[in-house]
């Protein structure tokens, strides 16, 4: 328990300072004149729901994270982490900053892509945690549409 809770506070720390970079590299992102004028999907949620779910979803994935890395600590879950703190962070600089909504389309569908194989694919050891993948999956389903609503009615 006590090495779980090491690895959870370190995932917390890596996740949380994940979104701190991806917020700094969008800027003023959200209130930009660029992302106001956009055609948003109907279901746009209002922008105060954005901090409360990554918050929750860090929060859950840092203890499914702690969980996994405590029970198999190797270089394929490593790599795939990795990879997911690029995609998640890098996101907000292709679609906000840049303004490249094709190509965040193709990052984020990658980034869900990658959280669905946790789930799917990674979590043979940690089966009851992976559910805490649940607010995480269901809410870059919901961001992929968003993506997608804007490239298609823009």
């Amino acid at each position: 328990m006590k090495n779980q809770l090491k690895f959870t506070i370190l995932f917390l720390i890596i996740n949380f300072g994940d979104l701190a970079i991806g917020n700094w590299f969008m800027i003023n992102g959200p209130i930009s004149v660029w992302y106001l004028n956009l055609n948003k999907a109907p279901w746009t949620p209002p922008g105060w729901v954005f901090g409360v779910a990554w918050t929750i979803i860090m929060i859950c994935f840092s203890v499914y994270l702690g969980k996994l890395f405590l029970e198999q600590d190797n270089s394929k879950n490593r790599i795939v982490f990795f990879i997911q703190f690029l995609l998640n962070v890098s996101w907000n600089y292709i679609f906000f900053n840049q303004q490249w909504v094709l190509f965040g389309l193709l990052n984020i569908t990658l980034l869900t892509s990658l959280i669905f194989i946790y789930f799917f694919k990674l979590s043979d050891k940690v089966k009851n945690y992976k559910y805490l993948l649940l607010p995480y999956m269901i809410w870059l389903c919901i961001a992929t549409s968003l993506n997608l609503y804007i490239l298609i009615h823009n």
